[in-house]
């Protein structure tokens, strides 16, 4: 990025975050996630480091929080509530490690990590051994006086007193005099457990009110009502982790040894003694979060030395010594580079924002889904904007917001095409739906994505062939369709690039042995729309052969269980074009085998799972996840994502996720593998 538009883009960032910070911390409202709002500081902060000459400042990385609200009184911190300084993966985590040995190079450097847990900071007084303020962290000078408030909660001690023994005598002494004459201040973050959260917020539903999107807006919407009874009816804790005061301490880990023998809630932590052992209690806290009562968003990592934490001193709004390292975000901001469209087998026409990389949730994305031509209205987007991006486990990355207030006046509106980009056939768009599509069924992009789906995994999962080779077959002219795979030979493969005799012998005996093939899986790759993998098995359970299916009038579909008007519209008139009968004619022709599987039973007393819903969490040694839902599915049970009240069994794996908690908290009978593999024998 040339110096005038890296001046300009710090311009517009500082101007974003500024009013995102406003609306969140002087207004109570968030109009953007926690994890956009870092992705846009994080990218003001790289700016910066690589311009410093455009640091002013009143930019936001120069600054500690928010201004405090007026109606509460205004307390100044004798030691500042600094921020901590976020990163993102371990490439910047060793950068830091760098960084720290030039600072220190003869220092010995050990860390003392713990959870960073997603709550509200504040910091408590004890004069004497008794609570006399408790403030916010405000502008990071002045906080907000919220004493009365944070009385109500049960996890603050009123009073001080030494619970347990300590193991350095010399603090303890100091402590006991701190506590009979003295000041003592403790840091921490005011929270709220996620079964907590869930309980309160169906209580506001229940009464017809806007539930809380998370339990830290809560927390913190708690702590600054002017009322103090409102805080008092919510079930607020508390979780130390600074000791302001000197005691004596030389390590910062000894302040988690001193605060629970004071009486505080807090997380024990891990000292490691190298990076090595940081990302190994990153990576077991990263699989372990869904699984802990309250929620996080990564692990602190605290240079465990007050002596060399010290030395290291302060920059802008963060200690050098001490590091956030956040778990990847499920949203993130980015700009969008292109915008085209691409076209699927049933011919829908799909935008697609093509991105500068950026990480989510462990993943590079490039490219997220714009859905359709309405979604680009809504979401107003350009050409160059800057969108926040999500995705969700494995759901594909989509583009959740435009933020038009980055705009430079470069950016391009992006005109939806009125032909196909392929074949130049004029788009349909059907009434009351929301896509546009080619309605050319010999579309060669149409065509190419209809071999895709035939050889995936859920249809003939023919080894070995993806979408790269097929695309090579495609343009070496050697298939222009499905049933061409099934008349390759060895020698046609063997000329073309990266195909030796052996790689070119597996893959002709793969396609062969794909060649037999259960009915479900048939069903399921003829791409007729509507038609997923359930609809096949209630389809092959009804007719039996594919014969029978294909001479099925409406009357006959529309019988089917579970299937409705449009799903036997839509498989009657896909049977009934000659081209599809004729493509099945063809696929029999070339020796495929339809076969009924020995397992299927999803009609009468044979069907052991016969309305039993199944959810699946953590990982099978004996099978995929896909697998073992398809054996729910054959033996008449629904498999499920998502756990409820109707949940009949949670299948638990190894490495379980919130699942687990959520399943105990409902009542649903969880089973183990061997119990699954007992049911389904």
């Amino acid at each position: 990025m040339r110096k005038e538009e890296a001046e300009k883009r710090i311009e517009k960032l500082k101007k974003a975050i500024n009013h995102y910070r406003y609306l969140y911390h002087a207004l109570d409202k968030q109009e953007i996630s926690d994890a956009a709002l870092d992705s846009l500081k994080h990218e003001l902060k790289q700016l910066e480091e690589q311009h410093p000459e455009f640091i002013t400042p009143d930019s936001p990385t120069q600054r500690i929080g928010g201004e405090p609200l007026k109606e509460f009184k205004k307390i100044d911190h004798k030691v500042l509530m600094l921020s901590i300084e976020d990163i993102f993966s371990e490439k910047e985590l060793e950068n830091w490690q760098d960084y720290l040995k030039r600072l220190a190079p003869s220092a010995q450097l050990e860390y003392f990590t713990e959870f960073k847990i997603d709550g509200f900071a504040i910091t408590l007084i004890y004069q004497n051994g008794v609570f006399t303020t408790g403030a916010t962290r405000g502008n990071g000078r002045t906080g907000e006086d919220v004493t009365q408030n944070l009385k109500t909660i049960e996890s603050i001690p009123l009073h001080l007193e030494i619970k347990k023994k300590l193991s350095d005598k010399n603090i303890e002494n100091r402590l006991e005099k701190l506590i009979e004459k003295g000041k003592i201040e403790i840091r921490g973050e005011v929270y709220m457990n996620k079964v907590d959260f869930e309980k309160f917020n169906q209580q506001r539903i229940k009464r017809s009110l806007v539930p809380y999107s998370n339990p830290r807006n809560l927390a913190a919407g708690s702590i600054r009502q002017l009322d103090p009874k409102l805080a008092a009816s919510r079930p607020l804790k508390f979780l130390a982790y600074d000791i302001v005061t000197d005691m004596g301490q030389k390590k910062h880990s000894e302040d988690h040894q001193i605060l629970p023998a004071l009486g505080f809630k807090t997380d024990p932590g891990r000292i490691c003694k190298n990076m090595d052992r940081v990302v190994d209690f990153w990576r077991e806290t990263a699989k372990k979060r869904e699984t802990l009562l309250f929620q996080i968003d990564g692990i602190v990592i605290t240079v465990d030395d007050n002596a060399i934490f010290r030395k290291l001193g302060v920059v802008g709004k963060s200690p050098r010594g001490i590091r956030a390292f956040k778990f990847s975000p499920k949203q993130a901001t980015t700009k969008v580079l292109d915008i085209k469209v691409q076209l699927g087998r049933t011919g829908a026409v799909t935008p697609i924002a093509y991105l500068s990389p950026v990480e989510v949730e462990g993943v590079t994305i490039t490219r997220a889904t714009l859905h359709n031509e309405g979604e680009i209205k809504r979401l107003g987007i350009k050409i160059g904007d800057t969108v926040i991006i999500e995705r969700a486990g494995d759901v594909i990355p989509a583009v959740a917001k435009t933020l038009p207030e980055l705009r430079t006046g470069k950016e391009k509106e992006f005109h939806f095409p009125k032909a196909c980009p392929v074949c130049g056939s004029k788009l349909r768009k059907p009434t009351g739906e929301a896509i546009w599509r080619c309605p050319n069924l010999k579309c060669p992009a149409r065509k190419r994505e209809n071999i895709y789906f035939f050889a995936s995994k859920k249809a003939f999962d023919i080894e070995g062939l993806g979408p790269k080779i097929i695309d090579k077959l495609v343009d070496e002219n050697l298939i222009s369709g499905a049933v061409d795979l099934f008349e390759l030979k060895e020698g046609d493969l063997i000329p073309l690039e990266r195909f030796a005799e052996k790689s070119a012998k597996n893959l002709i005996e793969a396609i062969q042995k794909s060649k037999k093939i259960s009915l479900i899986r048939f069903i399921y790759s003829l791409g007729i729309r509507y038609v997923g993998e359930e609809t096949a098995i209630s389809l092959a359970g009804y007719f039996g052969s594919i014969d029978k299916l294909k001479k099925a009038s409406k009357e006959d579909l529309e019988k089917v269980p579970d299937i409705g008007e449009k799903v036997s519209e839509s498989v009657y008139n896909w049977f009934q074009t000659k081209q599809n009968q004729k493509f099945i004619n063809d696929l029999l022709r070339v020796g495929v085998k339809v076969e009924k599987p020995a397992l299927y039973q999803t009609k009468g007393s044979g069907a052991k799972l016969k309305g039993k819903t199944f959810v699946l969490t953590g990982f099978l040694e004996s099978m995929s996840r896909l697998e073992a839902e398809r054996k729910v599915r054959l033996l008449g049970g629904h498999p499920s994502s998502s756990i409820s009240k109707q949940t009949d069994y949670l299948l638990v794996g190894s490495e379980p996720g919130s699942k687990l908690e959520k399943a105990k908290k409902l009542g649903v009978k969880t089973i183990n593998e061997k119990e699954f593999l007992e049911m389904i024998k």
